[in-house]
């Protein structure tokens, strides 16, 4: 380890004593197992997530610290039960960053991020992951699986050559949407479709660099701001949002715009 590093090396030492001790000293924490971890970890990355979106320096701070706890937290469950501990963790890291990233330990020739991406996929493969897309969890939001399958199944090259075709194809699932939409009993296709629609448009955000999450979060927050601002005017107005009329709300709307809400 460089001297550079010495500060953090110390500080990352005192932090690993203060939860091993918490560890056996706390009754909540020695209670605590990857189970009833699990939630919790989930929780504080949905706050990490949240503390990014707000462009909050402090709050990302505060909750990388939260994360961290839990990355620890884990590894000291690990080290009770026999099967690993942090170091095993950080050297396993190590490791893997060196193989992954030839393009910076091992500079025979000058690589585009493009290459990097792709050449990351295969060396996954290599590694013996059984398919490409086994590193998306089944479990991740729709949104974000979809987008993640997506930029995977790239990694490889399984991807459109051009984005004007990419856009013909989210203009061919909304026609084949529209056809369904109309015909009796059809709400099954109608749903298969409309999935459709949402997959070619999340395919579409990868070429002009739009994260699809981001931006519906973003469009998510700009929604509940005009329509908190709609609820604010009407009881000023001495108004119960039922007893405006689409019209009045909708230059409520406006206004909130034009504030840049």
């Amino acid at each position: 380890m460089e001297i550079k590093h010495k500060k953090e090396v110390e500080s990352f030492d005192r932090m690993l004593s203060l939860m091993e001790q918490v560890r056996v000293e706390c009754p909540w924490d020695n209670a605590q197992t990857n189970d009833t971890l699990r939630t919790l970890t989930i929780e504080e990355l949905y706050e990490l997530s949240e503390a990014i979106l707000d462009n909050d320096d402090e709050n990302i701070c505060k909750e990388l610290g939260d994360v961290m706890m839990h990355v620890v937290f884990y590894a000291l469950i690990g080290k009770e039960k026999g099967k690993f501990d942090i170091t095993k963790v950080l050297d396993s890291l190590s490791e893997k960053l060196i193989r992954r990233h030839p393009h910076v330990f091992d500079k025979d020739k000058a690589w585009t991020a493009d290459e990097v991406s792709k050449n990351w996929e295969k060396i996954k493969l290599k590694e013996g992951n059984r398919s490409t897309l086994a590193g998306v969890p089944d479990h991740l939001p729709s949104l974000i699986k979809a987008y993640r399958i997506q930029d995977k199944a790239r990694g490889i090259g399984f991807d459109w050559d051009n984005i004007n075709d990419v856009w013909n194809k989210v203009e061919e699932e909304i026609g084949e949407l529209k056809q369904e939409i109309g015909k009796e009993n059809n709400q099954e296709n109608i749903q298969n479709e409309f999935g459709d629609v949402l997959f070619a448009l999340i395919n579409y955000s990868r070429f002009i660099n739009v994260n699809p999450d981001t931006a519906l979060e973003h469009s998510n927050r700009k929604f509940k701001n005009r329509f908190q601002y709609i609820e604010q005017k009407s009881k000023e107005k001495g108004k119960s949002l039922q007893d405006m009329t689409l019209k009045e709300m909708d230059e409520l709307w406006n206004e909130a715009k034009q504030q840049g809400l």
